[in-house]
């Protein structure tokens, strides 16, 4: 009987020692641009109770949980009944306790109401952890994926806002990458729904909004329609869905346009004040109000940040908003925060789609030692001992094979050197290094050899 090819679940990866170099070339420009703003690192678990996942993520975020069964006899709480009547709903919450982290925004609101008495406000935390969501694997979209989240929260300065734009733009100025920063409000959603006469539909009309890019205009107006919303509301809203010019053209057309509701006011001052900032700096990204713009997630209260490539189709790359009561749903009032995450994966496939990653070698390994016997053997593996303690990456083949084999290793881990060792070097107490790149070689002591790879 065959035995079946063993694989991975659709939506996941395994990454190589060369994708890890490169991921790592991703997390490390934006840890060092968070830790320049002040931001300090946090985690928190894998899974969370579901009751603290629940609701957070509106109705489709809910859906794309993915829930963990409870141990041991997970159907003991089951009735009969309720297992033929089929309805996952109500099975859920009998079945299944815990839930893989579906961001880190509501595990970091969690971690702050749980941890209050000892944290120093405003606190400023990132974090670079793994996500997972039930989603349909497709081009650029994940099942279990990597945030790189910078929060802010007990402030309600807009400044706050300001120092992300900026955070953003350093980042993808630090990758050579080409985007554009779009900035909206939620106070502006709210203002616009409630001018068309629908301020209880705010979340249907933002689900709507929010699949533009995906499904187009008309499709949208659909959805508007199938959420209740009526066409003489649409045909008021559809200007604002076409709104075009600039910073200053869209404001004053939305003053006219919501400028009578008290939270759409709201809005238009948060976005002057935020955009006065942005005109007095200069930045390499292309930033842009976009009243499109309206990320679905149901915490967001005000800015709202989403950063799209100029350079591919891939999508959102980046994004985040304001949240004024997200720990409010954990018991914790009136602590406002602002955050933003970046999608390292769909990072990656730009870096890679554009050809723009630095060059990385396949191994982080500067050196090997040829084996040659046993002798030979214990003569590098001291040399190959000092290499170490001067931090330079260093290995030695462990088998005395052929040498074409030895150097076929060097050459498919891309090591730039090898240090060969017979008895002429041995008598003469040095080794002689090889430039796996040029050719060219020299014999020298342990010394030179260190002086020569640190360089």
């Amino acid at each position: 009987m065959a035995t079946k090819t063993p694989g991975i679940p659709k939506g996941t990866r395994d990454f190589s020692a060369e994708i890890i170099a490169k991921r790592n070339y991703i997390f490390d420009t934006i840890k060092k641009t968070y830790q320049t703003f002040g931001y300090q690192p946090i985690e928190t678990p894998a899974f969370e109770n579901l009751s603290t996942l629940t609701g957070k993520y509106g109705e489709e975020g809910d859906k794309l949980l993915f829930k963990i069964l409870n141990s041991g006899n997970f159907l003991k709480k089951v009735t009969d009944n309720e297992l033929s009547e089929k309805n996952t709903n109500k099975l859920a919450p009998l079945v299944a306790e815990k839930g893989l982290r579906y961001d880190l925004t509501v595990p970091f609101a969690r971690y702050v109401v749980q941890h209050q008495n000892d944290i120093t406000f405003p606190f400023k935390r990132y974090q670079i952890q793994p996500v997972w969501r039930a989603d349909r694997p497709q081009k650029g979209r994940y099942r279990e994926f990597y945030q790189c989240d910078a929060d802010i929260i007990g402030s309600n300065s807009l400044i706050n806002e300001f120092e992300i734009v900026q955070m953003i733009d350093q980042v993808f100025s630090n990758l050579n990458l080409d985007v554009t920063i779009k900035i909206n409000n939620r106070k502006l959603l709210a203002g616009i729904a409630e001018h068309i006469g629908y301020p209880e539909k705010l979340v249907d009309i933002t689900v709507a909004i929010d699949k533009l890019d995906k499904i187009g205009l008309e499709k949208v107006y659909e959805e508007l329609k199938s959420r209740g919303i009526d066409e003489d509301a649409i045909k008021v809203l559809e200007p604002i869905l076409n709104l075009t010019g600039t910073f200053d053209e869209k404001m004053q057309c939305l003053e006219m346009f919501v400028g009578e509701t008290e939270i759409g006011t709201e809005g238009i001052d948060e976005m002057q004040t935020l955009f006065n900032y942005i005109k007095e700096f200069k930045f390499k990204s292309k930033i842009e109000l976009d009243l499109t713009l309206a990320r679905g997630l149901n915490y967001y209260t005000g800015a709202i940040f989403e950063v799209t490539s100029n350079e591919t189709s891939i999508g959102s790359v980046c994004g985040g908003g304001r949240y004024d009561d997200l720990t409010g749903i954990f018991g914790l009032k009136d602590v406002s925060g602002v955050g933003i995450s970046f999608g390292a994966d769909r990072i990656y496939d730009v870096l890679e789609n554009t050809n723009k990653f630095p060059e990385t070698r396949k191994s982080a390994v500067k050196v090997m030692f040829v084996n040659f016997g046993e002798k030979e053997e214990l003569y590098c593996l001291k040399a190959l001992e000092t290499l170490r303690k001067n931090n330079i990456n260093a290995e030695i083949y462990p088998d005395n094979a052929k040498m074409k084999k030895q150097m076929k290793y060097a050459n498919n881990k891309s090591i730039p050197f090898v240090i060969l060792a017979g008895e002429n070097e041995i008598s003469d107490n040095k080794f002689t290094l090889k430039n796996m790149n040029d050719g060219t070689q020299d014999t020298i002591d342990i010394n030179a050899i260190v002086k020569k790879l640190n360089l």
